[in-house]
Parts: structure tokens; C-alpha cells; sequence
């Protein structure tokens, strides 16, 4: 059995503690995988872009042709009637939209019969200096010919994972994850920052990968600080040449990355900076 941190959910007008049993094995999310979900996070006693996290999971619930039954305003009052719960503690929130019904058979998902939840558990914010060690992996991310990858569905993330476990397997923290035509798309777990000669660079969103919202919340700060950011095509070269690397995503926010393969990295002033800059935001 699983020993899940503390974890609340509200589902059907209620709380329910632990991890309740609301999936059945005839729901289309079950066994056809209809399933979308966002994350965002309580800590220090702030909910940055909250907003925009609830507006991202009403979006990916359309692209999997659902419908939404939560406005943006309902999620983020049960988020914070929910993050009351944990005394204090660093939450991770977590809204879900998943289908129960098939409309024509039992490929298509009944775009009416959509039931949501929100999960909310104990999710310590991980060490900002201690930063990953990354590698490569032989697998790629799909494009969006081939799946939803401009929605958070949970379909998607077999793919992050077996990535992950590549990399784990050779003792690395995380993988630098190409798009189809070998370009770098992201990290298998959150958006990939490179920097080289004072200009800080990122993968253009190209369909591979999801623009992730703390990303862009980096990108504005940093060009409102005065830096030079770029979105742009880059290559696995251009990381083992760069001077500093660092990662975005909701779960740790800014993370340096201190070794690529056997190349080792600083703890660097960008990176440093844009952590900075992103805990300023937060907590006004």
C-alpha cells in the first residue's frame, strides 16, 4: 500500500480524507484515460497564479472534449477553504476533470458526463540550492499531431515518466527530453532554461511541450529586470555549452541544474536571480 503524505479532496460537494475511492472501472477515465488534471501550490502563505492554474484545467478539459463543470472563481475558493486544513504546510493543489461516460462507443468520451475534483496534499518545497543533475534520454516528446500536448492530460505523462526512470537508472536526477526533430523541448518533469554569455535562452513552445505558467511567469520577470531572455530552437550542443542551466515548474518553482553528464555547474547568477525574483512576485 502506498503511504500517501497527508491528502484532503473535495468531490461532490464534500471533503474527504486520504485517498477515497471515487473511479470506477467502467469510467472512460479508467480504462480510456480521459483524465486532465493542473497543479499549483500554498506556501509561505501565498498561492501564486492560482488564477491561471484554474483557467489552464478548464482549457485542457475542452482539448480532451469535455466540458468543464467548475468556474475559475468556484476552484480557487475550495483551494483556499482547502489549504486551511494543513496548519501552514507547503501544499501541492491539485483540480481534476475526468470522464465517466462514452458517447458513441467506447473510444469517445461523453463530453457531458465530466465529474471534478480537487486534491490537496502535504508537499514540502524541495531544497532550491541543492538543484538536479541531468541527462539524455532516448525518448522524445510527441507532437501535437499525435497527442493533446497542449493540455495537462495525465496520458501524457507515461512518456515523463519512462524518461525519468532512464535517467534515475544512470543515477541522474532528471533528462534533458528532445522534441521529435532532436531539438530540446523541457526536462521530463518541468521547463529548461539555458544561459550563455549573459542571454538567457529557452526552447520556443513549438507543440511538444507544455508553456509552462511558472515558465512564463520567469520569461516576464526577467525581462522586466532588465535581462535578456530568448525563446529559440536549441540543441543538445548548445546546453553542454552553456554557462549556466536552471529549471521552472510549479512543484519547485526555480531549480538550478548543477551537472549535465559529466559536465558540473555553479549555482549561478541567473538562476539565483530568477528564484528571486519569481519569491518577490509571490508573495506581494
Amino acid at each position: 500500500m502506498a503511504d500517501f503524505s497527508k491528502t484532503w479532496t473535495w468531490y461532490k460537494g464534500e471533503w474527504l480524507e486520504g485517498n477515497p475511492p471515487i473511479l470506477g472501472p467502467r469510467s472512460h477515465a479508467f480504462w480510456q484515460g480521459s483524465t486532465v488534471f493542473d497543479g499549483a501550490r500554498y506556501f509561505d502563505g501565498v498561492m501564486p497564479d492560482l488564477d491561471r492554474h484554474c483557467e489552464r484545467i478548464n482549457n485542457s478539459c475542452e482539448t480532451l472534449s469535455m466540458k468543464p463543470t467548475m468556474k475559475v472563481g468556484e476552484i480557487m475558493e475550495l483551494a483556499a477553504e482547502g489549504v486551511q486544513k494543513f496548519g501552514g504546510n507547503a501544499v501541492y493543489i491539485r483540480p481534476t476533470y475526468f470522464g465517466i461516460g462514452n458517447l458513441d462507443s467506447v473510444i469517445n468520451v461523453d463530453p457531458d458526463d465530466v465529474e471534478f475534483c480537487l486534491t490537496l496534499f502535504d508537499a514540502p518545497m524541495p531544497d532550491p540550492n541543492k538543484g538536479l543533475r541531468v541527462t539524455t534520454t532516448k525518448f522524445r516528446r510527441p507532437t501535437i499531431e499525435t497527442m493533446p500536448t497542449n493540455a495537462k492530460a495525465s496520458g501524457l505523462y507515461i512518456n515523463n515518466a519512462r524518461c525519468l526512470r532512464e535517467a534515475k537508472s544512470r543515477g541522474f536526477d532528471n533528462a534533458i527530453v528532445c522534441d521529435m526533430m532532436g531539438n530540446v523541448a523541457e526536462l521530463a518533469s518541468a521547463n529548461f532554461f539555458i544561459v550563455k554569455d549573459g542571454v538567457v535562452m529557452t526552447s520556443v513552445p513549438n507543440g511538444s511541450f507544455l508553456n509552462g505558467i511558472t515558465r512564463q511567469r520567469t520569461i516576464k520577470l526577467l525581462r522586466e529586470a532588465g535581462e535578456t531572455v530568448v525563446e529559440c530552437t536549441l540543441t543538445l550542443d548548445d546546453c553542454r555549452q552553456a554557462d549556466e542551466m536552471f529549471s521552472t515548474g510549479n512543484y519547485s518553482k526555480v531549480v538550478p541544474i548543477m551537472a549535465f553528464d559529466d559536465r558540473e555547474y555553479d549555482h549561478g547568477p541567473f538562476a539565483k536571480k530568477a528564484r528571486e525574483l519569481y519569491m518577490e512576485f509571490a508573495h506581494k
